[in-house]
């Protein structure tokens, strides 16, 4: 019955960090080094390229990226299907543009590698492999399909077909250890950025209830002096009313209430003052902590502690000191005093289910 997980504030994306301006920026960076690409290969090393098509296809993401700019703001934070389409389009792009320039003859078409690295690292893993699928996919059908590249003389480059299947392989072995390397990686990164968190708010709560159990032990001083001249007065008052049973009886009642304002106020200030160490007790050990301020109210309280039958033998499970169970334990015990006759019993059972 310990319950000794964290407490559950992990999350379990974060694709939603990724900001549209950040995805605007690389894309930006892509478009004009495919633009400086063709135009050093066909001024430099002379090759003919079909330029219309290749700047129809950087001009649609081009495009693309004058459409988000304009309909979206800046700071909008993609979520992951966005994000998923947004790489799709690019994957295909790229890919576009590498059956115009050679296919796997074009040295660039390791650049197919960049969405689904990137994708591992922000995306849950089903997006992922609909994009490591799409990738392989578009990488095989440029590796059959496309047009050859040639020099300004018309000789054709390519590359033997044993460097082309190679190099095909070492495409699709990137692809997929790339991205099992880097989820993995995240997963890493994530899970202590997570544990991390799960810490600071452990202690920020702790350093809550601290603060709140100091301020509730300076009322608990400050109300002593209060408290104990109500009880003092009404204490006076019982003897002068010996005669008077009914007026007797409600000052009596006003001293009773009084002495339990004060032994609340004293179990509040010990809030604060527990020792963090010791997260978990006996369940018995908390009913009694809970059962406390009502031992000596005139009504005896009895705890008993009843294992069911077959239970596996053992200590008694322990659970952890919340002050929230031990508020709401106090509170039934304390119905149980005021309504009980002459007697109160508690019984504590469990067994291995519950």
């Amino acid at each position: 019955m310990t319950d000794s997980s964290a407490d559950p504030y992990i999350r379990h994306s974060r694709s939603d960090w990724i900001r549209l301006r950040t995805f605007i920026v690389l894309r930006w960076i892509a478009i004009f080094g495919q633009i400086a690409a063709i135009t050093v290969a066909v001024r430099y090393y002379n090759l003919q390229l079909n330029l219309g098509l290749c700047f129809i296809v950087i001009g649609a993401s081009t495009v693309a990226n004058l459409v988000a700019m304009a309909v979206y703001p800046e700071n909008k934070h993609l979520t992951e299907s966005q994000l998923l389409l947004m790489f799709l389009f690019d994957i295909s792009q790229l890919s576009l543009l590498l059956f115009l320039t050679g296919g796997l003859h074009n040295p660039f078409s390791l650049l197919v590698l960049v969405p689904v690295a990137i994708s591992a690292s922000i995306l849950q893993a089903r997006p992922t492999i609909i994009l490591g699928l799409v990738t392989i996919a578009f990488t095989t059908l440029i590796g059959f399909y496309h047009i050859p590249l040639r020099t300004g003389d018309g000789t054709v480059l390519i590359m033997p077909d044993v460097f082309i299947f190679g190099f095909w392989v070492a495409i699709i072995i990137g692809t997929v250890f790339l991205g099992l390397y880097e989820r993995r990686v995240t997963t890493e990164i994530d899970s202590m950025a997570d544990a991390l968190l799960a810490t600071q708010m452990a202690l920020s709560r702790e350093q809550k209830l601290t603060d709140l159990g100091g301020v509730v032990a300076a009322a608990a001083h400050e109300l002593g002096t209060p408290l104990a001249t109500i009880k003092l007065v009404s204490t006076e008052l019982i003897d002068d009313l010996a005669d008077m049973p009914q007026q007797k009886e409600d000052v009596e009642l006003i001293r009773d209430q009084t002495d339990r304002c004060r032994d609340i106020l004293r179990s509040m200030g010990q809030i604060g003052k527990d020792d963090l160490h010791l997260r978990y007790a006996p369940l018995s050990a908390v009913v009694e902590e809970a059962a406390a301020p009502h031992m000596n109210r005139g009504k005896p309280v009895t705890i008993t502690v009843l294992p069911d039958e077959g239970t596996a033998p053992g200590g008694q499970p322990e659970v952890r000191r919340q002050p929230e169970i031990i508020h709401g334990l106090r509170n039934l015990i304390q119905n149980a005093v005021d309504f009980a006759s002459t007697h109160v019993w508690v019984d504590i059972k469990w067994s291995d289910s519950r």
